[in-house]
């Protein structure tokens, strides 16, 4: 596998301790060759929904949107998913060859991080995740999005098509909206 080709120069955040990495390309030609290998995207559930992903993906998020803004980070703020490595250990054993993706690899590496830590021998990042690098050039009207790279960007199949058992959604309490209460 990708373990045996030479060394590659990867980002900090992208490094994991299982030392196991392969591109969008790379995993799509393993998967290709061995359909039994299992693809875990650990985005958040929208992202997963409404971003696109892999058809052969499985979604289990290693964090969630918390729905609350951080002005420092100008983003909304995340809290990691409690459940993550039990629902990974109930849909995968930990001598299964598993391809992590997230957006860009970060999460991933977080992911297969603790899922070493439980145990988990052969887990590989997709080092370019689903949506891949940002551009960098102030003068491309793409300056800043991820548009290089990654699952879609390298003509991959992804899909907006929802199969719910490919979903591990976390417990949430249901609240029904209804127009007049006090909540409105």
């Amino acid at each position: 596998m990708a373990d045996t080709e030479p060394i590659r120069e990867i980002a900090p955040a992208r490094q994991t301790s299982l030392g196991l990495y392969v591109t969008a390309k790379e995993a799509y030609d393993l998967w290709q060759a061995d359909p039994g290998l299992r693809i875990l995207d650990v985005r958040t559930p929208e992202e997963f929904v409404f971003v696109g992903h892999a058809p052969m993906a499985t979604n289990i998020p290693l964090a969630l949107q918390t729905y609350e803004w951080d002005p420092e980070k100008k983003s909304l703020r995340w809290e990691m998913n409690p459940d993550f490595v039990a629902e990974v250990k109930a849909w995968a054993g930990p001598d299964d060859t598993i391809l992590a993706s997230c957006r860009s690899g970060g999460r991933s590496a977080m992911a297969i991080n603790a899922l070493a830590a439980a145990g988990f021998t052969r887990v590989y990042n997709i080092l370019d995740g689903m949506e891949g690098s940002a551009v960098k050039d102030p003068d491309s009207v793409f300056d800043g999005m991820r548009m290089k790279n990654g699952w879609k960007n390298s003509g991959l199949p992804w899909t907006y098509e929802i199969d719910p058992a490919r979903m591990k959604l976390p417990p949430r309490q249901s609240r029904t909206f209804v127009a007049g209460n006090e909540h409105d």
